[in-house]
């Protein structure tokens, strides 16, 4: 029997959801600093190699979240030499409506998704995304129209925002948008009139505090009834606000989630079984293609995030992420993979309860794409100088990557910042060697500190994020019924805005099968 929805107002938290836990924002510390070159050298698992440091905050180095000060410089001066194909990202980047200096933000005091009145997220990612492309556009071109343009727009939220609100979706807002809204302030963090405590405050009080309890409570359900992007996209979240806010806790708890979580977004489940061919099965790939896409793109942004501030997450586990990352994209371009049939519980703790079995990857269409591959791609083949052969054949096939506003008007289209190929395209590494095809660690470069980086006001420094154990920032075990027939409450797929964006059609099993469409595809997470 399902238990029958508690009245409440629009928005207002009910007696079955979860209460997020709300953290006071830290107080920076000027102690704890490592010099992360000198520590990083010559190691590969440089988070393992790291010493602990104190919970409270340390200094990290900015811009250091998805670009460094390196990679800005590099952008401007590939563009300016006219050097293929970085004026063609950033062509791509120019002709986007949402990098326009002429941007006007359109703050909202609460934002819902999911339920509450009215649905607005769509509000908040334009917004952010608009940010995030005049910022980019500034270190580029140099010019202050665009830096101003992403500076009021970021001003504008942070000083009205004040939560997010709705179904089981408000996790996916708050995880997915705040580790956009972080990288966006990055690029402008110094600029004149950025409100930096402010956002700060914004990113530890409103975004920050519903990922970290999802990380621990799930939103009362049972440890796997979330597929892995809803943890991906909260770790995404917890770790660009531990970066931005100097937080060595933050970065702790998504370090160590990555590692040891007890959630499907923990790369040994994400990613449960490695072949002896060297790839290993995409969990999300039993359920569809654009959902295996983000978890992809939102792995792949988390260890970015991580590696520019010397934690090597991207090696890990012998590089199991390449594994992953090859493994999806030689699916997506049309190959066979093998799959290994699961079940996986789903339901409420002390609520309702059912399992769903994935026997085989899913159908996919070879048109469809996200903005992910070029930032994957380089890293493996020229960071670290292994071959990724099918990383290598659709990061070409996807260039030149778009962003926000080119993946379609779904919220789907907006879940990566993009522009990989502005971006992410760099030349190989003089410290790299070649590695096997299969992903092995044989390539030595190592994570250091972001070169080119300036940094925070207390120094800079590349903790490995160990302060904390995961779940140490909310409290564990609340427990949340399931509301009345609502799937979605416990992370079940909005099928009628999936179907909209994606052309997937449900089927009496629950599984998803991908219509074959010529056409890019987003959707819901």
């Amino acid at each position: 029997m399902h238990l029958q929805p508690h009245p409440t107002r629009p928005g207002q938290i009910g007696p079955h959801d979860t209460v997020p836990h709300r953290l006071a924002p830290r107080q920076i510390s000027r102690r704890g600093l490592l010099k992360a070159a000198g520590t990083a050298a010559g190691a590969v698992g440089v988070a393992a190699a790291l010493p602990a440091v104190p919970a409270a905050a340390v200094g990290y180095a900015h811009p250091g979240l998805l670009h460094t000060g390196a990679d800005l410089a590099r952008m401007a001066a590939k563009v300016k030499a006219g050097a293929a194909p970085y004026t063609a990202g950033y062509a791509k980047l120019t002709a986007n409506r949402h990098a326009q200096s002429g941007w006007t933000a359109n703050p909202q005091a609460i934002v819902y998704r999911g339920s509450g009145s009215p649905q607005n997220y769509a509000t908040l990612y334009n917004d952010l995304h608009a940010a995030y492309q005049n910022g980019l556009r500034f270190h580029v071109s140099g010019e202050s129209a665009y830096a101003d343009t992403a500076v009021a727009i970021l001003n504008a939220w942070s000083a009205k925002l004040t939560s997010i609100e709705g179904s089981a979706d408000r996790f996916l807002a708050a995880g997915l948008y705040g580790y956009q809204a972080a990288n966006a302030a990055e690029l402008v963090r110094d600029h004149a009139g950025f409100e930096l405590e402010r956002f700060r405050k914004m990113l530890s009080t409103v975004f920050s505090p519903l990922s970290e309890s999802f990380l621990v409570e799930h939103n009362g359900a049972v440890i796997t009834n979330y597929w892995p992007n809803w943890d991906l996209a909260a770790m995404a979240c917890v770790l660009a606000t531990g970066i931005f806010c100097d937080d060595s806790a933050k970065v702790g708890q998504a370090v160590d989630y990555f590692k040891n979580g007890s959630g499907l977004g923990a790369v040994r489940k994400a990613i449960p079984v490695v072949r002896d061919d060297g790839l290993a099965e995409w969990l999300e790939a039993g359920r569809d293609q654009g959902h295996a896409l983000l978890g992809v793109g939102l792995m792949g942004t988390f260890c970015e995030m991580a590696w520019n501030q010397g934690i090597d997450l991207y090696g890990y586990d012998d590089s199991r992420f390449l594994k992953g990352a090859q493994y999806v994209a030689k699916w997506s371009l049309g190959g066979e993979v093998a799959y290994t049939a699961n079940t996986r519980a789903k339901g409420a703790i002390n609520g309702w309860s059912g399992s769903e079995t994935a026997s085989d990857a899913a159908g996919v269409d070879p048109a469809m794409t996200r903005p992910i591959w070029a930032m994957i791609a380089h890293h493996y083949t020229k960071r670290r100088g292994l071959s990724a052969p099918y990383l290598t054949r659709i990061a070409a096939k996807a260039a030149p990557e778009g962003g926000g506003g080119d993946y379609g008007p779904n919220s789907g289209g907006y879940d990566q910042l993009g522009f990989g190929t502005l971006a992410f395209t760099r030349d190989r590494s003089t410290s790299a060697v070649s590695g096997s095809a299969a992903g092995g660690s044989s390539a030595t470069a190592s994570p250091s500190a972001p070169a080119g980086s300036s940094p925070s006001a207390s120094g800079a420094g590349a903790p490995d994020g160990s302060a904390a154990p995961a779940g140490s920032a909310a409290p564990a075990g609340a427990q949340a019924a399931a509301k009345g027939g609502d799937l979605a409450s416990t992370g079940s797929t909005d099928l009628v805005a999936w179907t909209a964006a994606t052309g997937l059609t449900a089927l009496a099993g629950g599984l998803l099968l991908l219509r074959r469409r010529g056409r890019a595809g987003g959707g819901a997470e």
